[in-house]
């Protein structure tokens, strides 16, 4: 599979969320949706993702857009690790990975690369991780699984693609909002 590209469709699949089964992917589509694909629940650093995006949700939803997560977690592990926790987003659960492969999403060489190179980066994220209070919980899926990040419209047309090159190599909240205005 190569690497889907802007103005292609993502790929369909029926999946489950933290609270619905059997739903598909582009039936979860509603405005402009971003599709933030991570690692699982258990991930301290997608746990802080999560987390960021929850609390500035509102932000997303001014700007007609929404957010959906995908992780290798199943549905019971997802729904252990949030502990009955209500999240404004649905986290998509794949644990065959199968989105991730039809996406392309590469998976890094070794811990070293999926760090990446910037150490201030991921201590940052460290920072975070413990003023928070998160531990690292079930591992699950692939570990050195590299995120992504795409927009698409309500029909499933990617506007916006990244491959992130490293855990920190993400769009923050702030930068997502501005691509989102930029989209508009």
């Amino acid at each position: 599979m190569s690497r889907i590209q802007i103005g292609e469709k993502l790929p369909d699949f029926t999946v489950d969320t933290q609270d619905q089964n059997n739903v598909t992917l582009h039936g979860l589509l509603k405005g402009k949706t971003v599709l933030r694909v991570l690692r699982y629940i258990g991930c301290p650093s997608c746990r802080v993702d999560v987390h960021e995006i929850a609390v500035r949700y509102e932000e997303f939803t001014k700007r007609g857009a929404q957010v959906l997560v995908v992780m290798q977690s199943t549905q019971k592990n997802l729904t252990d690790a949030l502990a009955g926790e209500e999240l404004p987003l649905s986290i998509v659960c794949d644990p065959d990975m199968a989105i991730y492969k039809a996406l392309a999403i590469p998976v890094a060489a070794d811990k070293e690369e999926l760090r990446g190179p910037d150490a201030a980066a991921m201590l940052a994220i460290r920072d975070k991780v413990q003023a928070l209070g998160y531990a690292h919980g079930l591992y699950e899926g692939d570990e050195l699984q590299l995120p992504a990040m795409f927009i698409a419209d309500p029909d499933g047309t990617v506007r916006y693609a990244h491959y992130a090159t490293a855990i920190p190599d993400m769009p923050s909240v702030d930068e997502v909002l501005a691509i989102l205005d930029g989209l508009a």
